[in-house]
Order: C-alpha cells, then sequence, then structure tokens
C-alpha cells in the first residue's frame, strides 16, 4: 500500500520526539546523582516531565527541546504560565505523596539544544520558584 503524502508522517510525531529529549534528559540527571520518581506526572493543571530527587529536595523538572535557536533558548518558552501550570501540579503531586511534603521542593529547566556539544543540554537549578502559596 503506498503511502499518502497528504497524511502527515508519524516519524516527526512531536510526542515522540519529546519522549526522546525527555529520556535523554533524564539519563543526564541520574549521570549527575539524581534519582527518578516519576515521568510524566499528569493532573487537571498540567504535566510534569520528570520529578527526581536530589539527595532529599524533590526536583520538578521541565525538559525544553529546540532543534534551532531562530526562536530562543528552550527555557525561554517556560512562561509564567507555564510555571503556574507547573506549581499547581507540583502541588497536587505532593498532596498524592503526603510522605514527601516535608522535602525542600525546586523547580528546574533542563534545555536542549542538539547542536551543541552534549546534545546542547543547559540544566538550570531553581529555574524558577513556585507560584502558588
Amino acid at each position: 500500500m503506498a503511502r499518502n503524502p497528504l497524511k502527515p508522517s508519524h516519524a516527526h510525531n512531536p510526542r515522540n520526539s519529546g519522549v526522546k529529549w525527555e529520556k535523554n534528559a533524564e539519563s543526564f540527571l541520574t549521570r549527575q546523582g539524581l534519582k527518578l520518581l516519576e515521568r510524566n506526572f499528569s493532573s487537571r493543571f498540567g504535566e510534569i516531565d520528570l520529578v527526581m530527587e536530589d539527595d532529599q529536595t524533590i526536583v520538578f523538572v521541565e525538559v525544553r527541546y529546540r532543534h534551532s535557536a531562530q526562536y530562543g533558548d528552550g527555557a525561554e518558552s517556560v512562561t509564567t504560565w507555564k510555571q503556574k501550570k507547573i506549581s499547581c501540579t507540583a502541588g497536587w503531586f505532593l498532596a498524592r505523596n503526603p510522605h514527601r511534603a516535608a522535602q525542600q521542593c525546586r523547580f528546574d529547566v533542563i534545555s536542549m539544544h542538539p547542536q551543541d556539544k552534549d546534545q546542547g543540554i543547559n540544566w538550570i537549578k531553581n529555574a524558577f520558584y513556585s507560584t502558588i502559596g
């Protein structure tokens, strides 16, 4: 059966691409000594790509990938609106895991750009603070 040229190819599915970059970020952070707690934690507020632990600190990680620097660094796309969604989802994670509620938390961003060395990984610790009380 011939492929329909008008039908989009599954080879460049943005979700599949996102999974690849999230796995790369997870591997990178694991090599830095962090421990994975959960992937793609979802709530009605949004999703957190990676929930990890750095010593006793819970780290909520947003992974951003840009194939080109034409529109800026991936970290720049983590807007105040996106930060609020991540913060609310982090609150939901802590509510669902009350044994972790007393732990310190931080919000990191991993920005990836494949043209740079080490896959262009830019790890921004404490990239933003929670926007909820």
